[in-house]
């Protein structure tokens, strides 16, 4: 069985360089949102449109993704239920989702909706650095390469 990636393409700032490990790695790669987006001419690389609508493109990968496949995504509920399919959810800036850092994760999320909705925070997270787009690419490959030499 081969390890799949879906990335929830939607505002996703690291398709590229997905896109080069997958293609290192000569993973099938699916870049899911709800509008058109531009993807590389690749045998390897498919673009998938779906509905528009809260949490379409989380289901659609969500449906899909089976155990061992790495999914690029920021969304937590999303990265939850990769988890339970024991799928590997990474987020752009490097974080690899656990089953034991999952929980925090949308305990803390939950919290930041509770205090946004009050008003008391305003803007969004920091800028995505270089920094962030190393620990993204070393994330990324030591899953797939995890995987690998699990199979």
């Amino acid at each position: 069985m081969t390890i799949k990636i879906y990335i929830d393409g939607d505002a996703c700032p690291v398709k590229d360089e997905t896109y080069k490990v997958a293609s290192r790695y000569g993973l099938q790669t699916f870049v899911v949102s709800n509008s058109f987006l531009q993807i590389p001419r690749s045998p390897l690389i498919t673009r998938i449109i779906v509905a528009a609508g809260a949490d379409v493109v989380d289901d659609w990968i969500a449906e899909q993704a089976v155990a061992g496949d790495v999914v690029v995504t920021s969304d937590i509920p999303l990265a939850a239920r990769i988890l339970a399919k024991d799928a590997h959810p990474i987020a752009p800036y490097g974080r690899a989702f656990t089953k034991d850092s999952i929980g925090l994760a949308l305990a803390q999320r939950a919290l930041m909706e509770h205090i946004r909705s009050t008003g008391e925070i305003a803007g969004g997270p920091p800028p995505f650095s270089s920094a962030d787009r190393s620990k993204f690419l070393q994330a990324l490959d030591r899953a797939i390469a995890r995987q690998q030499r699990g199979r």
